[in-house]
């Protein structure tokens, strides 16, 4: 899988996995840096360099989720952090989510899975610079012209709406919580908490209810997913 100058911090205190996960990535071609607590990688990020920071939660000194939460303000929205923690309670991937991350992978870890991830989440993440088109299975969203449409039918969508299904096209196939939908729209002046269901709604009748596939999922305990599941899938999530 050839991958093009892509640049990873690795936050591990493990450093027997750390090498194993690294020596992994390195043979794909991806260039990894090491920090082994949270008060290097915080250092390390601040050169703003790396197109994705792979975390583990265990780590000494200070918390993963304060380093995500740091983490987060120091690399920009535009960098996927990926959690990589033995921590395996949905309370904990709900946290995870809501503290800023992108993936939630739970140890241990397949590593061709994980190199997929991580190089989907970058090449992403660099789509959204130079392609303003976002395509879920038959779900497209230009967003120069501010248009939406399902098998080539035109979707009306308010411009909260379109903002809304832009977050879950950009994150898809991840789950993105409520609370992280609320925060990118509306930072700290948040709304009631019926307005964002309202949205929610309004998106759903557009997006699926005229159509025979659901595209947006519910994640019971974790938030919401945008994805074409195939059929064979649909018994884990529900519309």
């Amino acid at each position: 899988m050839p991958n093009s100058a892509m640049m990873v911090l690795l936050v591990e205190d493990n450093k027997d996995l750390a090498a194993t996960v690294g020596d992994y990535l390195e043979a794909s071609d991806i260039t990894v840096d090491y920090a082994y607590d949270g008060r290097s990688a915080l250092e390390l990020s601040s050169t703003g360099r790396y197109d994705a920071v792979i975390l583990d939660l265990g780590l000494p000194e200070m918390d993963g989720m304060q380093v995500l939460r740091q983490l987060r303000e120091k690399v920009g929205k535009d960098t996927p952090v990926i959690i990589l923690t033995a921590r395996d309670s949905q309370d904990e991937k709900v946290a995870g989510f809501e503290a800023g991350c992108d993936d939630y992978i739970v140890k241990p870890v397949h590593l061709p899975e994980l190199e997929a991830r991580i190089i989907a989440h970058i090449r992403r993440t660099r789509g959204e610079v130079v392609n303003t088109v976002f395509t879920v299975g038959d779900l497209q969203f230009d967003v120069k012209k501010a248009e939406v449409t399902r098998g080539g039918q035109l979707l009306q969508l308010s411009p909260t709406c379109l903002k809304i299904l832009r977050i879950l096209m950009r994150e898809s196939p991840n789950v993105v919580s409520r609370q992280a939908i609320e925060a990118e729209l509306w930072g700290e002046d948040l709304p009631d908490s019926d307005t964002l269901r309202s949205h929610l709604y309004k998106i759903r009748k557009a997006v699926d209810r005229p159509f025979q596939k659901p595209l947006i999922h519910t994640i019971q305990g974790v938030g919401l997913r945008l994805e074409a599941v195939e059929d064979n899938q649909e018994e884990t999530v529900s519309s």
